[in-house]
């Protein structure tokens, strides 16, 4: 598959210390091994060769420990954030020349099993310049933030929940550099807000996954993806 992966990995992961005191969330084991490994693995078997790492807090650790992706055949480069934490959508957008014309995004402490070619090929039919995966999570294992009908994704907003909201924003999407042209470069920003301003153009498409996620943002994320992962080799 041609399009790389931005991994957003700078986060502080302040709900995982003392862990994270010494260690960027990517490193923590799961399972035996660095939680960025079995990222890496999950990639790996979908097809997806490179990868651009979006680092932060301790980020040279990520990257002393992954290497260039060689190990698994595949080509990893890094962008570090600098001295001003820029937020998921300013890292992005301090990455564009690294990315390319088109990308997948994904959280450095998410575990995403889906088909991403037929993500990729939903993207680019639809011809928009984003695409979110949604989950009807019906609040299961977070709380419901998409409202999606028909196909599409009619509502998302992180805060201001409504009782239309069944879905969830599952964690992977796709996006054209074109999508962060509007906002300054080196500026902190959400991606939240640039998918909302893509979806009050009609630009942001929707993609329903019929899995579940796991992730190891808090201690109960990291016990369930230990399980999963654990019960998968």
């Amino acid at each position: 598959m041609t399009l790389p992966v931005a991994i957003l990995a700078g986060g502080l992961a302040t709900r995982l210390r003392p862990v994270t005191e010494t260690i960027p969330k990517a490193l923590v084991e799961i399972a035996g091994r660095p939680f960025a490994e079995h990222q890496v693995d999950l990639l790996r078997a979908q097809g997806l060769r490179r990868v651009v790492w979006l680092v932060g807090y301790r980020g040279d650790q990520i990257e002393a420990a992954l290497g260039d992706g060689s190990r698994w055949g595949m080509s990893f480069s890094y962008v570090h954030d600098g001295p001003v934490l820029l937020g998921t959508g300013g890292a992005l957008r301090r990455a564009r020349p690294a990315l390319g014309d088109a990308f997948f995004v994904m959280y450095g402490d998410s575990y995403l099993e889906c088909d991403f070619v037929a993500v990729a090929d939903a993207f680019m039919r639809s011809g928009k310049a984003g695409l979110m995966t949604v989950y009807r999570n019906d609040g299961l294992f977070d709380t419901s933030n998409v409202e999606f009908g028909n196909g599409e994704i009619v509502r998302y907003d992180k805060h201001a929940r409504t009782p239309a909201m069944h879905h969830i924003d599952w964690g992977l999407g796709v996006l054209r550099a074109s999508a962060l042209d509007p906002y300054p470069p080196d500026t902190p920003l959400d991606l939240a807000r640039v998918y909302q301003d893509l979806l009050a153009s009609d630009q942001l498409a929707g993609y329903e996954v019929s899995q579940r996620f796991y992730e190891i943002g808090s201690p109960e994320g990291i016990a369930d993806t230990e399980r999963h992962l654990r019960s998968r080799h």
